[in-house]
Formats: C-alpha cells, sequence, structure tokens
C-alpha cells in the first residue's frame, strides 16, 4: 500500500470521527445549555453544585435523565386513589404535632406510593424515582429530596441537648415536600368535588404550636 494511500486513508477515518463528534455534540446541545436551564430550573443549578461547578458533567447527567425519562406518561389517579392519599397528608400532618419524626417519614413513604401511582418508578427505587421526577416536576423535586434526606438520617441535638432546633428541620421539609405532594395529587382536569374532597383540597391554617401551611 503507497504512503499516500495510507494518508488518504487517515484523513478519512480522521473526518469520519470528527463528523460523529459533531453530530453527537449538536444532538446533546438539543437539550443542553439554556434549554436544559430552563427545564430543570434550581433543580440544574443544585446538580451543577453537586458536581463542584462542573457544568459540563452536570449537563450530562441532566440529559442522560431526560434520555431515560422524558417519555414518561403520567398516569391519572382515581378520585378514590387521591382521596386516600390526601387522607394520609393529612393524618401525617396532624400526627407532626406529638412525633415529628414520625409524621416526616410517612410523609416520605406517602410521596414515594403516589408517584409510584402516577407511573413513576417504584419507591424502592429512590434514586431513580428521584430523577424521573426531576424530569417532569423539576420545581419542587427538591422537598422530596430533603424529606427523605431528614426522614432517612435524622437530625442532631441542639447545643443545649433539646430538640428545637431539630422539629423546625422536620417542620420544613415536611413544608417544602408539599408541593410536589399537591402537584402530583392535583386533578387532571377541573370538575364539581365532593364535600369530602373538596375539604380535602382547602388549605390546612395551624396554630403556632403545629407544623405552618404555606
Amino acid at each position: 500500500m503507497s504512503t499516500g494511500l495510507i494518508i488518504a486513508l487517515i484523513v478519512i477515518v480522521a473526518a469520519v470521527v470528527v463528523v460523529a463528534a459533531v453530530l453527537t455534540m449538536r444532538a446533546r446541545g438539543r437539550h443542553g445549555g439554556r434549554d436544559l436551564r430552563r427545564r430543570f430550573g434550581p433543580e440544574y443549578e443544585h446538580t451543577v453544585a453537586r458536581h463542584d461547578g462542573d457544568t459540563e458533567a452536570a449537563e450530562r447527567e441532566l440529559t442522560e435523565r431526560l434520555e431515560r425519562h422524558g417519555g414518561l406518561r403520567e398516569r391519572p389517579l382515581e378520585p378514590a386513589e387521591r382521596e386516600q392519599f390526601e387522607a394520609r397528608w393529612a393524618a401525617a400532618q396532624e400526627h407532626f404535632v406529638d412525633s415529628p419524626r414520625e409524621a416526616v417519614a410517612e410523609v416520605d413513604r406517602l410521596i414515594a406510593e403516589v408517584a409510584g401511582a402516577r407511573g413513576f418508578p417504584d419507591g424502592g427505587q429512590y434514586e431513580e424515582q428521584l430523577a424521573a421526577l426531576s424530569v417532569h416536576h423539576a420545581g419542587h423535586v427538591h422537598g422530596y429530596r430533603r424529606v427523605h434526606r431528614v426522614a432517612q438520617t435524622g437530625t442532631g441535638t441542639t447545643a443545649e441537648g433539646g430538640t428545637g432546633a431539630d422539629t423546625e428541620e422536620l417542620r420544613e421539609a415536611m413544608v417544602e415536600a408539599r408541593a410536589l405532594f399537591e402537584e402530583l395529587t392535583r386533578p387532571e382536569q377541573r370538575a364539581p368535588l365532593s364535600h369530602k374532597a373538596q375539604h380535602a383540597h382547602r388549605p390546612h391554617r395551624f396554630h403556632r404550636h403545629q407544623i405552618a401551611g404555606r
């Protein structure tokens, strides 16, 4: 094989590699930069921070989430399912006064179950479920992340040995998680609600010794 032919083959192979790289970058670009920042909002910033400011690594992860879960279609809840989930949230909210840790743990389980009922990965696959939720509910997914963290790891005691700061952190986590719960349980179509459902949807107000509503 002549030297000229070898050089020609090398040039052709290099050109193919360059074209493939450009096409790959363009494909990723459809989900990159501004589009990813717009779609994921606070979740974009959270992912960049988790990658120690490495924007490219964060965007690769977010692009992979879109590719895995972007085609997911959420299943509407049946009215009876919705009422059951809302009743459980109300019960956890009331239980918070006496047992804040148990209430937060119940909220963690409840959101996982609601998400599973809507068609997201099962709650036993927390990381995968969270990734899927971040694609479709990016604005509120951090509340689930926070309530899961405090439910799984708990919090320390204060310097004086009390639990006031702990209870406040648990309260804030539960309040933040409510936004995602409400999105997942919101009816797909507006229709006249039963008296029980209207009561469940009515914003809850609490005394100062209870968990504060939004």
